[in-house]
Protein backbone atom coordinates (compact mmCIF):
# COMPACT_ATOMS: atom_id res chain seq x y z
CA UNK A 1 0.00 0.00 0.00
CA UNK A 2 1.07 3.56 -0.49
CA UNK A 3 0.66 4.88 3.02
CA UNK A 4 1.35 8.55 3.60
CA UNK A 5 0.77 9.56 -0.01
CA UNK A 6 -2.44 11.43 -0.75
CA UNK A 7 -4.29 9.51 -3.43
CA UNK A 8 -7.42 11.56 -2.98
CA UNK A 9 -10.64 9.86 -1.99
CA UNK A 10 -13.40 12.00 -3.49
CA UNK A 11 -16.95 10.90 -2.75
CA UNK A 12 -18.90 13.43 -4.77
CA UNK A 13 -18.66 16.64 -6.72
CA UNK A 14 -18.79 17.96 -10.25
CA UNK A 15 -17.03 15.30 -12.32
CA UNK A 16 -15.12 17.96 -14.23
CA UNK A 17 -13.66 19.35 -11.01
CA UNK A 18 -12.86 15.87 -9.68
CA UNK A 19 -11.06 14.89 -12.88
CA UNK A 20 -9.16 18.20 -12.87
CA UNK A 21 -8.15 17.60 -9.23
CA UNK A 22 -6.68 14.25 -10.25
CA UNK A 23 -4.82 15.96 -13.08
CA UNK A 24 -3.15 18.26 -10.54
CA UNK A 25 -2.38 15.19 -8.38
CA UNK A 26 -0.67 13.53 -11.38
CA UNK A 27 1.50 16.61 -11.87
CA UNK A 28 2.46 16.67 -8.19
CA UNK A 29 3.35 12.96 -8.04
CA UNK A 30 5.36 13.15 -11.25
CA UNK A 31 7.25 16.13 -9.86
CA UNK A 32 8.05 14.15 -6.70
CA UNK A 33 9.41 11.28 -8.80
CA UNK A 34 11.55 13.67 -10.86
CA UNK A 35 12.97 15.45 -7.83
CA UNK A 36 13.73 12.29 -5.89
CA UNK A 37 13.28 13.96 -2.50
CA UNK A 38 10.78 11.30 -1.39
CA UNK A 39 10.52 7.53 -1.64
CA UNK A 40 10.34 7.27 -5.42
CA UNK A 41 9.14 3.68 -5.36
CA UNK A 42 6.21 4.53 -3.06
CA UNK A 43 5.31 7.51 -5.24
CA UNK A 44 5.59 5.36 -8.36
CA UNK A 45 3.13 2.83 -6.90
CA UNK A 46 0.75 5.57 -5.75
CA UNK A 47 0.89 7.25 -9.15
CA UNK A 48 0.16 3.92 -10.88
CA UNK A 49 -2.93 3.35 -8.75
CA UNK A 50 -4.32 6.84 -9.33
CA UNK A 51 -3.52 6.96 -13.06
CA UNK A 52 -5.06 3.59 -13.88
CA UNK A 53 -8.12 4.10 -11.66
CA UNK A 54 -8.69 7.59 -13.04
CA UNK A 55 -8.53 6.49 -16.68
CA UNK A 56 -10.58 3.33 -16.33
CA UNK A 57 -13.33 5.12 -14.39
CA UNK A 58 -13.33 7.91 -16.98
CA UNK A 59 -13.67 5.49 -19.89
CA UNK A 60 -16.34 3.36 -18.20
CA UNK A 61 -18.50 6.11 -16.70
CA UNK A 62 -17.71 9.58 -17.98
CA UNK A 63 -16.76 9.34 -21.65
CA UNK A 64 -19.93 7.47 -22.76
CA UNK A 65 -22.19 10.10 -21.16
CA UNK A 66 -20.21 13.07 -22.44
CA UNK A 67 -20.18 11.62 -25.94
CA UNK A 68 -24.00 11.68 -25.91
CA UNK A 69 -24.69 14.78 -23.79
CA UNK A 70 -22.34 17.42 -25.18
CA UNK A 71 -22.57 18.41 -28.83
CA UNK A 72 -19.17 20.15 -28.69
CA UNK A 73 -17.47 16.98 -27.40
CA UNK A 74 -16.42 15.24 -30.60
CA UNK A 75 -16.50 11.44 -30.70
CA UNK A 76 -12.98 11.65 -32.14
CA UNK A 77 -11.81 13.59 -29.06
CA UNK A 78 -13.19 10.90 -26.76
CA UNK A 79 -11.58 8.12 -28.80
CA UNK A 80 -8.33 10.07 -28.85
CA UNK A 81 -8.59 10.35 -25.05
CA UNK A 82 -8.80 6.56 -24.86
CA UNK A 83 -5.72 6.26 -27.09
CA UNK A 84 -3.82 8.67 -24.85
CA UNK A 85 -4.84 6.69 -21.76
CA UNK A 86 -3.43 3.58 -23.46
CA UNK A 87 -0.17 5.39 -24.30
CA UNK A 88 0.13 6.60 -20.71
CA UNK A 89 -0.47 3.11 -19.36
CA UNK A 90 2.13 1.72 -21.75
CA UNK A 91 4.69 4.28 -20.52
CA UNK A 92 3.62 3.55 -16.93
CA UNK A 93 4.33 -0.15 -17.49
CA UNK A 94 7.89 0.69 -18.58
CA UNK A 95 8.33 2.70 -15.37
CA UNK A 96 6.84 -0.03 -13.16
CA UNK A 97 9.04 -2.75 -14.65
CA UNK A 98 12.26 -0.91 -13.79
CA UNK A 99 14.01 -2.34 -10.75
CA UNK A 100 15.76 0.71 -9.38
CA UNK A 101 14.63 4.28 -8.95
CA UNK A 102 18.04 5.97 -8.85
CA UNK A 103 18.99 5.22 -12.43
CA UNK A 104 19.03 7.18 -15.67
CA UNK A 105 16.53 4.67 -17.06
CA UNK A 106 14.11 5.57 -14.26
CA UNK A 107 14.57 9.31 -14.87
CA UNK A 108 14.06 8.82 -18.60
CA UNK A 109 10.90 6.75 -18.03
CA UNK A 110 9.49 9.38 -15.64
CA UNK A 111 10.20 12.11 -18.21
CA UNK A 112 8.51 10.15 -21.00
CA UNK A 113 5.47 9.49 -18.81
CA UNK A 114 5.39 13.14 -17.70
CA UNK A 115 5.34 14.34 -21.30
CA UNK A 116 2.52 11.99 -22.26
CA UNK A 117 0.44 12.87 -19.21
CA UNK A 118 0.96 16.63 -19.67
CA UNK A 119 -0.12 16.39 -23.30
CA UNK A 120 -3.20 14.35 -22.42
CA UNK A 121 -4.23 16.69 -19.59
CA UNK A 122 -4.01 19.74 -21.85
CA UNK A 123 -6.04 18.13 -24.65
CA UNK A 124 -8.65 16.56 -22.39
CA UNK A 125 -9.25 19.71 -20.38
CA UNK A 126 -9.58 21.81 -23.54
CA UNK A 127 -11.49 19.53 -25.91
CA UNK A 128 -13.60 17.37 -23.58
CA UNK A 129 -13.97 18.90 -20.12
CA UNK A 130 -14.49 22.57 -20.99
CA UNK A 131 -17.24 21.91 -23.56
CA UNK A 132 -18.91 19.58 -21.05
CA UNK A 133 -18.87 22.30 -18.39
CA UNK A 134 -21.25 24.43 -20.46
CA UNK A 135 -23.21 21.76 -22.30
CA UNK A 136 -23.86 19.15 -19.62
CA UNK A 137 -26.21 20.02 -16.79
CA UNK A 138 -24.93 20.46 -13.26
CA UNK A 139 -27.12 17.57 -12.12
CA UNK A 140 -25.61 15.20 -14.69
CA UNK A 141 -22.07 16.35 -13.86
CA UNK A 142 -22.65 15.76 -10.12
CA UNK A 143 -24.25 12.37 -10.77
CA UNK A 144 -21.25 11.43 -12.91
CA UNK A 145 -18.94 12.74 -10.19
CA UNK A 146 -20.38 10.38 -7.57
CA UNK A 147 -20.29 7.39 -9.92
CA UNK A 148 -16.78 8.19 -11.17
CA UNK A 149 -15.42 8.72 -7.64
CA UNK A 150 -16.95 5.47 -6.39
CA UNK A 151 -15.49 3.49 -9.30
CA UNK A 152 -12.10 5.22 -9.09
CA UNK A 153 -11.80 4.55 -5.36
CA UNK A 154 -12.87 0.91 -5.76
CA UNK A 155 -10.21 0.38 -8.44
CA UNK A 156 -7.55 1.87 -6.16
CA UNK A 157 -8.70 -0.42 -3.33
CA UNK A 158 -8.31 -3.38 -5.72
CA UNK A 159 -4.69 -2.42 -6.45
CA UNK A 160 -5.31 -1.51 -10.08
CA UNK A 161 -1.80 -0.02 -10.39
CA UNK A 162 -0.02 -3.31 -9.80
CA UNK A 163 2.42 -4.25 -12.52
CA UNK A 164 0.35 -7.36 -13.29
CA UNK A 165 -2.83 -5.34 -13.79
CA UNK A 166 -1.07 -2.67 -15.84
CA UNK A 167 0.29 -5.43 -18.09
CA UNK A 168 -3.29 -6.70 -18.51
CA UNK A 169 -4.59 -3.19 -19.30
CA UNK A 170 -1.82 -2.56 -21.84
CA UNK A 171 -2.39 -5.94 -23.50
CA UNK A 172 -6.13 -5.16 -23.80
CA UNK A 173 -5.31 -1.78 -25.36
CA UNK A 174 -3.01 -3.49 -27.87
CA UNK A 175 -5.77 -5.94 -28.82
CA UNK A 176 -8.20 -3.03 -29.29
CA UNK A 177 -5.72 -1.25 -31.57
CA UNK A 178 -5.31 1.71 -29.21
CA UNK A 179 -1.50 1.41 -29.25
CA UNK A 180 -0.45 1.97 -32.84
CA UNK A 181 3.30 1.50 -32.35
CA UNK A 182 3.03 -1.53 -30.06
Amino acid sequence: MTSGIDLGRPASGDVIDLISDDHRRFEQLLSQMRLGTVDRDAVRRAFADVLVAHGEAEEEIVYPVLRKAASDVDVHDVEHGREEHAEGNDALLVLLELRGTDTQAFSDAVEELSNLVAHHIAEEELSILEPARTEVSTKVRWDLGSKWARRRNALIDEGCGSVENVRRVVAAAQREGLLQDA
